[in-house]
């Protein structure tokens, strides 16, 4: 009969297209996962794989026989979990990850809520790009991703939590002042500073762009939103700022935050899990823990206060 360590192994050899590194990821030596895979062949009467110098290839039958393994795999992670953690909401290990332009300003103020209320729950933090994430929810290697929506992928269920508007953050001597909003065709006029291409957060800026009169962008790019930040304070250009990195960087005294007028471009905010994960009921929680946290009392948008626009001071 075909064992979930074969499989497992194979799924290692899919990934990786390469025995050696495949042995690496599941802790084996070359030699026991070579033979595991040959075994696997032989139940199954196929051949999986093309062995080539350096590398293998995977035949069409075993693009077919990963794609179910992974199935498979990730429904033996959701039994283990129904029951690890059937005993009640939120205990034992928790995989969540976390997008990078949520993780530093969300999780300093859930993490401390979730121990206190949950002095059970072990929290395995992720943090990484969302088509990552989103590959890694799918494999069952985490649970659970709190990231911006929208997520095609029809294995994948989706929970909204808020609503997440944008700010433009310009050098601190911008002439505009903070209480006045501005149109969104006004970015245009801007030179825009962007996350590196990945960022989902790069992807929504660049939609909310396309409606200004002429889209353009300027050349620089960073891969964290502090590094965004000190470039627009040093005078590099201007950037949309999530309301929820704003409420951070308020107080910096070397940028000014502009509100926009009225439908503000903006993200929504969701955790995202697997269909057929049994622990729904926990996720529903962790929702509820997340807005609490954040001082939103049900799905919506951030409190105002949150993201109030800062003074404008000279560099």
């Amino acid at each position: 009969m075909v064992t979930l360590k074969q499989l497992r192994y194979f799924g290692a050899v899919a990934r990786h297209r390469h025995f050696g590194r495949a042995a690496a990821d599941c802790a084996v030596s070359q030699p026991a996962l070579s033979m595991q895979i040959r075994d696997l062949e032989a139940r199954l009467g196929v051949e999986l794989v093309e062995r080539r110098p350096g590398d293998v290839a995977l035949t069409p039958v075993g693009v077919e026989i990963a794609r179910r393994a992974e199935e498979l795999l990730a429904g033996a992670r959701d039994l283990e979990d129904f029951a690890r953690h059937h005993a009640g909401p939120l205990a034992g290990t928790l995989r969540l990850g976390v997008i990078p332009t949520l993780a530093p300003y969300v999780l300093p103020k859930v993490l401390p809520l979730l121990q206190r209320h949950h002095a059970g729950l072990m929290v395995e933090l992720r943090e990484s790009q969302t088509r990552h994430l989103v590959e890694e929810l799918a494999r069952g290697l985490i649970d659970v991703v709190m990231l911006a929506l929208p997520i095609e992928q029809p294995e994948i269920e989706t929970l909204a939590l808020f609503e997440d508007p944008f700010v433009l953050a310009v050098p601190a001597d911008d002439p505009r002042p903070p209480a006045e909003p501005i149109a969104v065709a006004a970015i245009a006029q801007e030179r825009l500073i962007l996350l590196e291409e990945g960022h989902c957060l790069r992807e929504q800026a660049l939609a909310v762009c396309s409606s200004g009169r002429n889209g353009e962008t300027g050349g620089l790019g960073a891969t964290s939103l502090a590094t965004v930040v000190q470039l627009v304070a040093s005078g590099y250009g201007a950037t949309l700022l999530p309301q929820v990195a704003a409420a951070v960087e308020r107080d910096n005294t070397r940028i000014k935050l502009l509100r926009f007028a009225a439908p503000e471009p903006g993200r929504t905010i969701a955790l995202a899990f697997r269909r057929t994960s049994p622990r729904k009921s926990d996720y529903s929680v962790l929702a509820r823990r997340i807005t609490e946290a954040l001082g939103v009392s049900e799905v919506g948008a951030l409190p105002t206060a949150a993201c109030r626009a800062g003074t404008a001071v000279p560099a």
